[in-house]
């Protein structure tokens, strides 16, 4: 079950990542079985799945990690199998653990980074402090890393990531383990990154991740992807949206009623219960009717399927699934 691709600006823009029938196996365990994805860039892109669905292995394919046994895939315009080098110049990776050395300070691991990358020593120095600033780092510059929280660490292993400026991203479970206010910073610099025209490929377990994130998901599951949308596509996915209306008084709420006879009340709330999708002709209609009719709502809620109903629906798994803070 796929939705259609969205038309628009994010499908008219050209791809950084595209692949066709991408597929991996180890031994007898087929980890990706033909998938495809086409992301544009400067967005958000996000993976979800269980755990063994095959979103690290996607990831360490993508960024040449790891070698497919079968298809295609091109990232920043080079080709995954002629041009690797290609690839690498153009990404950086921040996987599910911080890549960061304890026995160094923030500042020592920048240089660090600036040196693997060739910078020159003024130009490496700059991008180090502009850095340590973007991720307010400046006041634990020269402190060992294994004094940092959690939160602290992740946003240095992402400003290491940066030292490079690479156009595309991979982000594997960069949220894993922090509390809701590192979660939230992470967010931010997420959101910035973007901003400045970067293409993030996030994969997640958090689902109010993806769903305050991505441009587009994709749901992957036995290494297949079962759905992609965006996230209100995804959720319309999923039976058991209505519209719900709340009335002044009980003579509203029966005239109403009267109506809707496919709905369902609840008198000691004043309210009416309509089954639909949440698209605007189904809103119309609905506003149509009580137009027609001579009737005023107090209020109209759209409720829709949240992204862990499409989750348990399409993966049929809740073992693995994380809670969302």
């Amino acid at each position: 079950m796929t939705t259609t691709p969205t038309a628009g600006p994010l499908a008219e823009a050209p791809p950084a990542i595209s692949a066709v029938g991408l597929r991996k196996s180890y031994g007898d365990k087929v980890v990706l079985d033909g998938v495809d994805l086409r992301i544009p860039e400067g967005t958000v892109f996000a993976l979800l799945g269980p755990n063994g669905a095959g979103k690290t292995t996607t990831v360490e394919i993508l960024s040449t990690l790891v070698t497919p046994d079968g298809g295609e895939a091109q990232v920043a315009g080079c080709d995954l199998a002629g041009r690797p080098e290609g690839v690498r110049d153009a990404i950086g990776v921040t996987g599910q653990f911080a890549a960061v050395d304890n026995l160094l300070t923030a500042e020592e691991n920048l240089l660090l980074m600036a040196d693997l990358n060739h910078l020159p020593r003024r130009a490496s120095r700059e991008r180090v402090t502009a850095l340590l600033e973007r991720f307010e780092l400046t006041e634990a510059a020269r402190k060992p890393v294994s004094t940092f929280s959690g939160g602290m660490r992740r946003k240095l292993d992402l400003a290491m990531t940066l030292v490079g400026r690479p156009r595309i991203i991979f982000l594997d479970e960069p949220t894993t383990g922090l509390d809701p206010r590192s979660r939230r910073t992470m967010w931010e610099i997420i959101r910035g990154l973007v901003a400045d025209g970067v293409t993030i490929f996030l994969t997640t377990q958090y689902l109010e991740e993806a769903d305050q994130l991505a441009d587009r998901i994709a749901v992957l599951d036995r290494g297949r992807i079962v759905a992609e949308g965006t996230a209100e596509e995804l959720k319309r996915l999923i039976p058991g949206g209505h519209i719900r209306l709340r009335f002044p008084d009980a003579a509203q709420l029966d005239a109403a009623a009267a109506h809707f006879t496919a709905s369902a009340r609840d008198d000691e709330t004043l309210t009416l219960r309509i089954a639909s999708d949440g698209d605007l002709p189904a809103l119309r209609a609905v506003l149509d009717v009580l137009d027609g009719a001579g009737l005023r709502a107090e209020s109209l809620t759209l409720h829709t399927p949240d992204l862990d109903d499409v989750f348990l629906t399409l993966t049929g798994r809740s073992d693995s699934l994380k809670e969302a803070s």
